[in-house]
């Protein structure tokens, strides 16, 4: 199993447009690639009561990691083009791949 995850910080001023578009156009559009199995979205929790940041973990679950290697080579690039189109800087991601030993 290939865990997918991109964590993202979003500005304050997008959130709830931003969670709809995620919701509704870019969660479907990355699942019907068909690369994944399955996903989960996670707000992730401030431990410093003075930190006002929002930031949320994307994990896409993979079966192997041809599956991930063929989303990346063919269809990630155009995915993160439409989020850069359409939020900017707003929107900051980073991504890392993670494989079940246990």
């Amino acid at each position: 199993m290939i865990l997918y995850n991109v964590t993202l910080n979003i500005d304050p001023s997008i959130k709830d447009e931003w969670l709809e578009w995620m919701k509704e156009i870019h969660l479907p559009q990355v699942m019907a690639t068909l690369k994944f199995t399955s996903y989960a979205m996670y707000k992730i929790q401030n431990h410093n009561a003075d930190d006002t940041s929002l930031n949320y973990s994307v994990q896409y679950f993979a079966n192997t990691i041809e599956e991930y290697n063929d989303y990346i080579e063919t269809h990630s690039t155009a995915l993160k083009q439409k989020t850069i189109e359409k939020y900017g800087d707003k929107v900051l991601a980073f991504r890392t791949v993670l494989e079940k030993v246990l």
